[in-house]
C-alpha cells in the first residue's frame, strides 16, 4: 500500500504546483503607491523657449534606471541627454539636447516605487505652440525580462520558505514534540530555511538590476549592490539574512539538544525558551516584508504593518503546520507515528490561525477595496472572493480530518498493544497473526504471518534464506552448503545478515499494519486534500499581492445599467461628454461626475468637470483628478488636475491629447481625507 501511495502523492503534488504556477503566471501588473505630484514644465504647459532639462516630483522616493525618464519629440525621437538623477528629495531630472524646435513633446517615466512595484506614465508639454505628434511610448517595463521574472520567482520562493520554516517549527514545538527526532520532519523544516535564505540572497543580488537596467550582466555589479544596501528594501533583505542566522541556531537547538533532553522539567524549560525565541525570530522575519512592501505605504501604514505581520504569522502557523503534518503522516517511521493527540493540538492551532486571518484579512480588505461594490466590480475583489471560498472549503475538509482524528483516537490503544507485542509472541499459536491482521492486509501479509506462526515458511526465497540455519532441518543452500562445522566468522556474518532481515521484515509488518488502519488512511487522505487546497490558496493570495487594489480601480455598477448616461454624446462640434456615477463609501459619498472635453481631438482641448449629487444638485468635494491613457500605444496615464471655478465645477485649459485613439478616461474623486474612488470610461478622441 505504501508503494502505491507514494507515487500518487507525488502526482498530486506536481498537479497542485502546476496549478499554482498557472495562477501565478496570470498575475497582473502590481499596484503602485508612488504618484507624480509636480513637473517642470508642467503638464500641458506651452513654454516660449526650450528648457535645459525636465524634472518630475513624486510623492515618495523612487528607484531610477538609465531609461526611467525619456523625452520624445513630435516625431517620436528621443531628445533627452545623459542619465536621470535625483536633484533634491523626491525630485528627479534629465537634461535635454539644445536647440529643440517648436512643437509638442512627450515625457515618459518608468520608475520603481518605495514598495518595490513599478510605476509608469506620460504627459506632454509644448515649445512655442502645440503640434500634432506621432508618439508611441513603448519599452520594457521594470518587471519585464529575465531579471524581472527571476525577481518575481524569488519573492514567491521566499514566501513559501518562510511558511515552511516557521509553520513546520511551530508544529513540532506546539503539537508534536516527538517530531523533533523524526528525520523527514527535520528535512522539511530545514528545506524551508534553505529556500528562504537562497531566495533572500538572490533578491539582494537581483535588486540592483531589477530597478536599473534589467540586464543579467548587472546582477553581480558590486556598485549596484552598494546602492541597494542604502535603500529600504535592501535594509529589509539584510535584516532578513541576520534573522535567518538566528533561525539556524533555533533549528539546531530544536533538532539537537531539545530532542535529546530527557528530564521533564528541563524539557519544559527549554520548550518555553524556544517558544519565546521562535516567536521573536518569526515576527522579525515577517516584519521584513511589512516594512518594505504594500503595508509600509498608503493608508494607515502604522496600523497596517503590525496587522500584516500578524497575518503572515497566522498563514505560516496554519499552512506550514499543515505541510509538516502531511510529511509526518506519510513519512514518519513505523516506530514513531504521529498520534491523534498531536493532530488534535494542531486543529486548535489551526483554528486560532483562522480566527486571526479573518480579523486581519477583514482589515486588509477594507484598506484595499474601500467599498462593498468593489468585491464584484474589480479583479482584486473577485480574487478575494475566490480566496474566501477556498478558505471555507479548507475549513470544511479540516472538519472531516477532525472526525478521522476522533476515530483514530479510539483505535490507537489497540494498535499500540499490537505494535508493542514481541514478534515471537505471534508464533505461539498457529494462525494468531492471521487473526490480528486488519482487513486491509493482502495475501502476501497473511502468508508472511502464517510462516511466523508455523515456524516453516511456505517455500520459495524464504526457505532458501533461513532453512539451512534451523536446527534439525538437515538442509543447507547456497554458500552455506559448503561451510564446515566450527567456521565461526562465516556463522557470525550469517547471523548478522539474518538479524537484519528479520528486523526489516518486522518493520515492514508494523508499517503495513499501521497503513492498513482505515482511520489513519482516511486521515492521511483528508490532510492531503487540505494541503492541496492550501497550495492553491497560497497561489491566489500571492496573486492578490500583485493585483491593483480595488480602492483605486472601482467601476460604478450604475455606469453599465444606464447606457444613455454613460455613452459619449458627440455633436457637430466634436465635444465629448462622459457621465460616471461614483460611490466612495463615506458620508455624502454618492454622486455623478461629468467630464466635458472640447473639441475632443488631437492637440489643445478645454476640459470641464462637474460633480452633482444623485438628485442633481451641485456640491463641492476636496479633490478631483483626471487621467487619460491610450493602452493601444502604451501611452499614459496623462494626468490633469483641474482648477476649481464654482460649486461642483472644475476646469482645465490646454489639455493635450497627443494622438487619436480609444482613450481610457479615469476620474479620481475624493470626498474626505480617506474616502476616494476612481471611475473609468473609454472614449474615442481625435
Amino acid at each position: 500500500m505504501t508503494q502505491t501511495i507514494a507515487p500518487r502523492v507525488r502526482t498530486v503534488v506536481l498537479l497542485l504546483l502546476a496549478a499554482a504556477c498557472a495562477l501565478l503566471a496570470g498575475a497582473g501588473p502590481a499596484s503602485a503607491h508612488a504618484a507624480v505630484t509636480g513637473s517642470d514644465p508642467a503638464q500641458g504647459a506651452v513654454v516660449d523657449k526650450a528648457p535645459a532639462r525636465i524634472s518630475l516630483t513624486f510623492s515618495e522616493q523612487v528607484a531610477l534606471s538609465d531609461d526611467s525618464l525619456r523625452v520624445l519629440d513630435p516625431e517620436g525621437k528621443r531628445v533627452d541627454a545623459g542619465k536621470p538623477s535625483n536633484v533634491s528629495g523626491t525630485t528627479y531630472a534629465v537634461r535635454l539636447h539644445s536647440g529643440l524646435p517648436d512643437g509638442t513633446y512627450t515625457v515618459a517615466y518608468q520608475v520603481v516605487s518605495a514598495d518595490s512595484h513599478p510605476v509608469a506614465g506620460a504627459y506632454t508639454f509644448s515649445i512655442g505652440a502645440p503640434s500634432k505628434t506621432s508618439v508611441s511610448v513603448s519599452g520594457q517595463n521594470a518587471d519585464d525580462g529575465l531579471v524581472g521574472w527571476l525577481y518575481g520567482f524569488g519573492r514567491y520562493v521566499s514566501y513559501a520558505g518562510f511558511i515552511v520554516l516557521a509553520g513546520g517549527a511551530a508544529f513540532v514545538l506546539a503539537c508534536w514534540p516527538r517530531g523533533s527526532g523524526v528525520r523527514p520532519v527535520q528535512r522539511f523544516v530545514v528545506s524551508g530555511w534553505l529556500a528562504l535564505t537562497a531566495a533572500t540572497l538572490a533578491l539582494l543580488l537581483l535588486r540592483g538590476s531589477f530597478t536599473g537596467s534589467g540586464k543579467v550582466a548587472d546582477v553581480f555589479d558590486l556598485s549596484l549592490l552598494g546602492q541597494v544596501l542604502q535603500t529600504k528594501t535592501g535594509a529589509a533583505l539584510v535584516s532578513r539574512l541576520l534573522l535567518l542566522a538566528a533561525a539556524a541556531l533555533f533549528i539546531a537547538v530544536l533538532f539537537g539538544a531539545y530532542d535529546k533532553r530527557e528530564d521533564p522539567q528541563e524539557k519544559r524549560d527549554l520548550t518555553f525558551g524556544l517558544a519565546i525565541g521562535g516567536v521573536v525570530v518569526a515576527a522579525g522575519l515577517a516584519a521584513s516584508w511589512a516594512m518594505s512592501e504594500h503595508a509600509s505605504v498608503g493608508l494607515q501604514a502604522g496600523i497596517a504593518m503590525p496587522v500584516d505581520v500578524l497575518h503572515l504569522l497566522a498563514v505560516a502557523a496554519w499552512l506550514g503546520g499543515l505541510g509538516a503534518l502531511l510529511v509526518a503522516l506519510y513519512r514518519a517511521p513505523a516506530d514513531a507515528p504521529v498520534d491523534a493527540s498531536a493532530v488534535r493540538r494542531f486543529s486548535r492551532v489551526a483554528f486560532g490561525s483562522v480566527l486571526a486571518l479573518i480579523a486581519t484579512g477583514t482589515y486588509q480588505s477594507w484598506r484595499q477595496l474601500g467599498s462593498w461594490s468593489a468585491f464584484t466590480d474589480t479583479r482584486y475583489g473577485l480574487l478575494l472572493l475566490a480566496k474566501i471560498g477556498l478558505v471555507a472549503v479548507l475549513v470544511g475538509v479540516a472538519w472531516i480530518s477532525r472526525r478521522w482524528t476522533g476515530r483514530l483516537a479510539e483505535t490507537v490503544p489497540a494498535a499500540a498493544e499490537r505494535e508493542k507485542a514481541p514478534v515471537g509472541a505471534m508464533a505461539d499459536a498457529p494462525g494468531a497473526a492471521m487473526a490480528d491482521a486488519p482487513a486491509g492486509v493482502g495475501a502476501d501479509d497473511s502468508a508472511g504471518a502464517g510462516a511466523d506462526a508455523s515456524g516453516d515458511p511456505p517455500g520459495g526465497a524464504e526457505s532458501a534464506v533461513t532453512g539451512g540455519d534451523r536446527p534439525g532441518t538437515g538442509t543447507e543452500t547456497g554458500s552455506d552448503a559448503g561451510e564446515q562445522p566450527g567456521s565461526e566468522p562465516a556463522g557470525t556474518e550469517r547471523a548478522a545478515q539474518l538479524a537484519r532481515q528479520r528486523a526489516a521484515r518486522d518493520a515492514a509488518r508494523q508499517k503495513r499494519l499501521r497503513d492498513a488502519d482505515p482511520d489513519r488512511f482516511g486521515l492521511r487522505r483528508s490532510v492531503l486534500a487540505e494541503a492541496g487546497i492550501a497550495v492553491v490558496l497560497l497561489a491566489v493570495t500571492t496573486v492578490l499581492t500583485q493585483t491593483e487594489p480595488g480602492r483605486t480601480v472601482e467601476e460604478a455598477k450604475a455606469a453599465t445599467s444606464s447606457s444613455a448616461s454613460t455613452s459619449p454624446d458627440t455633436g457637430a462640434s466634436g465635444a465629448l461628454t462622459l457621465n460616471m456615477p461614483f460611490d466612495t463609501g463615506g458620508k455624502d459619498g454618492k454622486g455623478i461626475v461629468t467630464v466635458d472635453l472640447d473639441p475632443a481631438r488631437v492637440g489643445d482641448n478645454e476640459m470641464h468637470v462637474y460633480v452633482e449629487r444623485p438628485d442633481g444638485r451641485a456640491f463641492d468635494i476636496p479633490e478631483v483628478k483626471v487621467d487619460f491613457t491610450l493602452k493601444a500605444k502604451n501611452l499614459g496615464p496623462l494626468p490633469v488636475v483641474p482648477d476649481h471655478l464654482a460649486t461642483g465645477h472644475w476646469s482645465a485649459n490646454g489639455v493635450q491629447i497627443p494622438m487619436a485613439g480609444d482613450w481610457k478616461v479615469d476620474v479620481t474623486v475624493r470626498t474626505s481625507d480617506i474616502d476616494e474612488v476612481t471611475v473609468s470610461k473609454n472614449a474615442q478622441i481625435g
